[in-house]
């Protein structure tokens, strides 16, 4: 099985803006491979976190499985992303199901060459080369992002 995203190689990348295309990738998942052009005509959040098995990171999933059946109701679905490898996010969800009873219902990037990353800005060298930051894009159903949070 593949491990990593296949979107463009990594390289600097201008900074996104609002009312722009949302740059299209495919990736390898927790569900499978994806490509967001997949998910024309339906909303996405697409977001990122540092690394699997911190504490925040695990709280910030819950709060967004959470809310994924009244995201789903809304016709929104939701893409999570980091620079492990697709076996760790496995090994992690699996680990939230067993430990805190929560199942994350939505596929998470193994995005190990940090090229989805970099398309979406979300490898911050001041924070560090290998790890992505906290990120949320918000894309709407022709593939336009709409809604942006950084915080490294």
């Amino acid at each position: 099985m593949e491990e990593e995203s296949t979107a463009e190689p990594a390289r600097a990348r201008p900074m996104l803006h609002l009312g722009e295309p949302a740059p299209d990738f495919e990736a390898v998942t927790t569900h499978g491979p994806i490509k967001l052009s997949d998910y024309k005509g339906q909303w996405v959040i697409l977001f990122s976190h540092p690394a699997d098995f911190t504490p925040v990171c695990t709280t910030e999933f819950m709060g967004f499985a959470k809310m994924n059946p009244e995201l789903e109701k809304r016709g929104v679905k939701l893409i999570g992303l980091s620079v492990d490898s697709v076996h760790s996010h496995i090994a992690w969800v699996r680990n939230i199901k067993e430990k805190m009873g929560v199942e994350i219902p939505f596929p998470v990037i193994a995005d190990l060459s940090m090229s989805v990353g970099t398309l979406y800005g979300m490898i911050h060298p001041g924070q560090s080369a290998t790890a992505a930051v906290r990120c949320v894009f918000v894309i709407d159903p022709d593939q336009i992002l709409r809604a942006m949070i950084y915080y490294p």
